[in-house]
């Protein structure tokens, strides 16, 4: 469906000043090349915005029969005949023909002069014949690389641009022949290249190709298996290939092909195989391969004449659409082609519909143009589809900067982003008049139109009758004319960007009451008018790009606007237009106060949608006083369970207290929910008034309490200006519900609504500590503890730990006490929480032996040790955490000796008691010496005590103690042989012999 208006793309007009009959031309930059009827020549026009003045003429070999400009290498390239032959050459340097120089060199396609005279490649119109082995039908160029590409018949052939530099820094251009396509049984009426793509178009088929390189050691394999493919006509079997072309014409039947629409390799049951054949010598180290991107095919359009010319496939263009940002082509032929193609389109049209598809590694078709009358040719730029007819300059919007805004970033279609659709219905600007319209070309804000204003009637010509085939040679085309007086060449120039965005913006407004669509579709084709012009590669920074980001903004407002205002199924789209628009939400609330609101209570759901999101971000914005209390009232009428929600936004800090709590209270009344409560309670504390605050915090119970926070966060914390806020709320918790906070927050981890590093920011910054500070607040240890009973995801489990035991350790080395009261005891946490495991016996009669500090002391000690005794920890980790604890102590002593057992050196741990703690070897043996490390007993207990008694010393006692409860041991799991031999040999063992032997006696006797 096409929309019409009516715009005025068009400005104002020039006529090329030609003394002969025009009989084609082609642009591009800023000049018009024309090529007139029986004259071997072509006349260059310099064109600006004010005047269309002679440039050049170049002479041509024979008369030129097509011709095409490329940007990139600044040449002409034209099919010519002489004699009955045609030939390809190329015009390189053609501007030096401006200054009068009649010097012209003539080579062949790669062949150079050795030694040039100096300044010659400057000062002389080189033309390079390309010779071929059949002759040519029809030429492309590259718009990227400046490659030729040749249309023969059944084959393609193309050349690549070089750049060569021949010395003292004068450069030229030479083309290298290095691709034949072979494509049986085709003969191509029109071709496009651009950046490896291929386009062939016959009379009513078009084939996309994609011209795959890779090195030639890489993938022969491939390369040769894709050859295979492309030489058999073999597909999927779901498809039915069209029916040969007939070999035998008749003046009596019409022979149409089905039409059929394929895509990507389905496109190889088209039955037209290509077969590559790589010739090149520079780019011998590469291979080719070709990938099938789309194949369409038509029947004849007979529904207002009978001809073949009229009905046939017309306007083939590959149009391209940069990265903004990519360098353009430089002037002169020591251009680079350093663009970067983000986006890549295919246009074609038929009779009376124009068809737009988006190519990459496949093709969609995004457009489709219904034109009212029979369309004579057709030309596509980023903006505007231009289509003439016998009579009519026709202007049509185009999508491809919406599909190249996607190809670009695939996140738009978002609440951050958004782009108007690419399927939107196609809009008709304008239709201008013209007498006798005959071709069309465009370049940069110029249309180029020639008119024929005394053409022959259509109705009088005769119909021929043919067979249709997608051979073009047999095609008998009617000769031109001798002399036809009325003819005409025009430079239309189309009106700047930004005017005839405010036109449409204007045209818009008349439809904002009564047709609400045409005016969102109309802004929406403004919006892209000017994506588009911001995608010019070409725009620099200025003041014009300056102006058109203006407009962009400008247009991102009215569209929010729109979707705010109107109820349609699109209303969300509001929010990222109004993002878009680099507005305020103060700048959208007082300039929709008049439209929005405005004495009644029908608020769009766009407008509703929006100021829910961007109340919800906390942005970093204060809405005055009035606008809050204006936002309550909104929230209020419109919707009142969303209050509590909006309350907690920063933006609306400024809002009356004693209104908001009015509006609670209404609320409550109506619909009583625990965000109510909360939200009541906070407003209670900005009043100072206490004992509403309890009265509402007694209502409901802490784990319901827990679900509000849980709902919403930011009851307890805002971010402002990239930092963490406590609220007021928060703050009081922090002094009489900690628990209820340290479970709020473990429930926003749990919920993925707040992160590790953030929940301990915020700890740290309620409880005023710096967030680099050496003191870990009680609190932020009491929520890692109550997260470790929660048992978290694995992920964090190990940082947890490490948190919890360097806390620990820095704890009892520093002997500083908590800032608070822990929320949990260690008996509490060994209790409720597996990786707390229960502390060894040996450490409790350890610990007994030595009365700690303080109490607080004590349970630090008491939760490390339980720490180390549970499952979780990888000892060997702890490791370098337990330097700052001095082992002069029995507390350090016993973590040390802990993890010593951990990692499995017992005796090293004996060692450590026996020095230190010897009075608890023996609770440690018995506890730790079982089963394979049972024989520590009589290997490394016993004789370490004999050893340390035969020295003597202040604890002899406590040794000689602990020597009985080991021989006590050792005697009762040896055999008496085997007894005596661990004893020492020193003969200090005799004093125990009578010991011995009644522990042997009741040994033998049970």
């Amino acid at each position: 469906m096409v929309q019409l208006y009516n715009c005025h793309p068009y400005g104002s007009q020039q006529i090329v000043p030609i003394k002969q009959e025009p009989e084609l031309f082609c642009c591009g930059r800023d000049y018009v090349f024309v090529a007139c009827a029986g004259a071997c020549k072509i006349d260059a026009f310099v064109v600006s915005q004010d005047v269309c003045e002679p440039f050049c003429s170049i002479n041509t070999v024979g008369k030129v029969r097509q011709m095409r400009y490329s940007d990139v290498g600044d040449y002409l390239v034209a099919i010519e005949e002489k004699n009955q032959v045609t030939s390809l050459r190329a015009y390189v340097n053609w501007k030096c023909k401006s200054a009068g120089n009649s010097r012209t060199s003539v080579r062949l396609v790669g062949l150079m002069i050795e030694d040039p005279l100096n300044g010659g490649p400057r000062d002389q119109l080189d033309i390079i014949e390309m010779p071929l082995s059949d002759s040519p039908l029809c030429i492309s160029c590259c718009p990227v690389q400046g490659d030729v590409l040749v249309g023969c018949k059944n084959k393609l052939v193309l050349f690549y641009l070089r750049h060569l530099n021949l010395h003292n820094e004068l450069y030229t251009l030479d083309f290298e022949r290095s691709l034949i396509l072979h494509v049986v049984n085709i003969t191509p009426l029109h071709i496009a290249v651009c950046a490896g793509y291929v386009a062939i178009m016959m009379e009513f088929e078009v084939l996309v190709l994609k011209l795959l390189q890779s090195p030639k050691g890489a993938s022969k394999t491939t390369a040769h298996d894709t050859s295979g493919l492309e030489q058999h006509d073999e597909g999927p079997t779901n498809h039915t290939p069209p029916s040969p072309p007939c070999p035998l014409e008749s003046d009596d039947f019409v022979i149409c092909q089905r039409p059929m629409e394929l895509f990507g390799e389905e496109s190889r049951s088209s039955g037209i195989s290509v077969t590559l054949e790589s010739i090149g010598l520079t780019k011998e180290d590469l291979c080719f391969q070709v990938q099938y991107i789309l194949y369409r095919c038509f029947s004849p359009d007979f529904s207002q004449v009978f001809s073949v010319e009229d009905t046939r496939l017309h306007s083939l263009q590959l149009l391209p659409i940069y990265r903004a940002g990519t360098p353009t082509s430089l002037e002169g032929s020591t251009a680079t082609h350093n663009k970067e193609v983000l986006s890549l389109f295919c246009f074609f049209s038929m009779p009376h519909i124009g068809y737009l598809y988006i190519t990459g590694n496949s093709a969609e078709l995004i457009s489709t143009y219904q034109y009212p009358e029979r369309s004579q040719a057709a030309v596509l730029t980023p903006q505007f589809l231009h289509v003439i007819t016998s009579n009519n300059l026709q202007c049509y919007t185009a999508r491809c900067s919406a599909a190249a805004a996607r190809d670009e970033d695939p996140y738009i279609d978002t609440t951050m982003k958004a782009c108007p659709p690419v399927t939107m219905d196609i809009c008709a600007l304008r239709m201008q008049l013209f007498i006798g319209l005959k071709a069309l070309g465009h370049f940069k804000n110029h249309v180029i139109l020639l008119t024929k204003a005394n053409d022959e009637n259509i109705t009088e010509r005769e119909t021929p009758k043919r067979t249709f085939s997608r051979k073009a040679g047999s095609i008998k085309y009617k000769p031109p004319p001798e002399t036809e007086p009325g003819w005409n060449l025009y430079v239309v120039n189309s009106v700047p960007t930004i005017q005839l965005y405010k036109e449409m913006v204007e045209y818009s407004r008349k439809y904002e009451t009564i047709r609400t669509q045409s005016s969102i579709h109309l802004l929406s084709e403004a919006h892209l008018l000017i994506r588009a012009a911001l995608m010019d590669p070409s725009l620099k920074e200025s003041p014009e790009k300056e102006e058109l980001l203006a407009a962009f903004r400008e247009s991102c407002g009215y569209l929010g606007d729109c979707y705010s205002r109107f109820n349609t199924k699109f209303s969300h789209l509001a929010l990222p237009y109004y993002k878009m628009s680099a507005l305020s939400m103060s700048d959208i609330l007082k300039q929709g106060n008049s439209v929005i609101g405005g004495g009644r209570e029908d608020y769009g759901k766009g407008f509703l949608f929006y100021l829910k999101h961007s109340l919800s971000e906390d942005l970093d914005e204060d809405l005055s006083e009035e606008l809050a209390a204006k936002v309550l009232q909104i929230f209020s009428t419109v919707e009142p369970t969303q209050l509590p929600h909006a309350l907690c936004s920063t933006s609306l800090k400024n809002v009356p207290p004693r209104t908001a709590m009015d509006c609670l209270q209404k609320l409550d009344t109506a619909h009583p929910s625990v965000m109510v409560t909360l939200a009541k309670a906070a407003t209670a504390l900005k009043i100072k008034d206490l004992v509403a605050y309890r009265t509402e915090m007694e209502r409901h119970t802490e784990m319901m309490m827990v679900y509000g926070f849980m709902i919403e966060p930011r009851l307890l914390m805002h971010h402002m200006n990239g930092e963490i806020v406590s609220t007021e709320l928060a703050i009081h918790l922090k002094k009489t519900q900690p628990g209820l906070l340290v479970a709020s927050m473990v429930a926003l981890y749990e919920n993925s609504k707040i992160g590790l590093q953030e929940a301990d920011l915020f700890l740290k910054v309620l409880c005023e500590q710096h967030a680099d500070g050496d003191r870990t607040p009680q609190l932020l240890v009491d929520f890692w503890e109550a997260l470790l009973v929660a048992c978290p995801r694995e992920a964090v489990l190990q940082d947890l730990l490490f948190k919890l035991i360097s806390h620990y350790i820095c704890r009892i080395a520093g002997r500083q006490p908590p800032d608070t009261k822990p929320l949990k005891t260690p008996e509490e946490l060994i209790n409720s929480c597996s990786h707390y495991g229960l502390i060894c016996p040996w450490i409790t009669y350890m610990v007994s032996k030595e009365l700690l500090p303080d109490n607080d002391s004590a349970e630090e000690l008491s939760k490390l040790q339980s720490l180390l005794c549970g499952p979780s920890f990888d000892i060997t980790s702890v490791l370098p955490f337990l330097e700052p604890l001095e082992e002069n102590c029995i507390a350090s002593l016993s973590v040390s000796v802990l993890c010593v057992t951990r990692l499995g050196e017992y005796e090293k741990a004996i060692n450590k008691l026996l020095d230190q703690c010897p009075e608890a070897v023996i609770s440690y043996a018995s506890h730790e010496l079982k089963d394979a490390n049972q024989i520590l007993w009589w290997t490394k207990l016993l004789p370490e005590l004999c050893s340390r008694i035969r020295h003597g010393g202040s604890e002899n006692r406590i040794l000689i103690s602990a020597l009985r409860d080991t021989l006590s041991v050792v005697s009762m799991e040896l055999d008496l042989k085997d007894f005596l031999n661990v004893l020492p040999e020193d003969g200090s063992a005799t004093f125990f012999l009578p010991y011995l032997l009644h522990q042997s006696r009741k040994k033998s006797v049970t």
